[in-house]
């Protein structure tokens, strides 16, 4: 008998676990700027582009939700990482996109440095 509640209360910890958020659940593009510092996945829609190849590090931007200069929200991609993506301005321009990382300020803009495609699911 004493088996079976030990096996009862760790399902229903169990089940309780599972219905809470994880904390590095899907925030909107708005909210990211109040999760400086933490890594979590980041959804909006992509409104502008810009491959910057003659700047250093020729980064790529993807801006949430606002077009630049008033983004709220940027995916980057460096130069050196941008093959993996292939031609991400036309791959994920104008789509609903989320993407996981580490969310860091640059300049009062929150953004995630996407190293991989894995890192940038489009959504349907």
């Amino acid at each position: 008998m004493r088996t079976l509640k030990l096996v009862a209360l760790v399902l229903v910890c169990f089940a309780g676990s599972s219905s809470v958020k994880p904390q590095s659940g899907h925030i909107t593009a708005a909210e990211a700027r109040n999760h400086i510092g933490e890594s979590a996945t980041v959804c909006g829609s992509v409104v502008s582009t810009h491959y910057a190849a003659r700047t250093k590090g020729s980064p790529t931007f993807l801006n949430l939700d606002e077009p630049y200069p008033k983004q709220i929200f940027t995916i980057l991609i460096w130069g050196s990482d941008r093959s993996k993506f292939g031609d991400p301005d036309a791959k994920y321009g104008n789509k609903k996109v989320c993407a996981t990382g580490l969310i860091k300020d640059y300049r009062g803009v929150p953004e995630v440095v996407a190293e991989h495609p894995s890192q940038i699911e489009i959504q349907k």
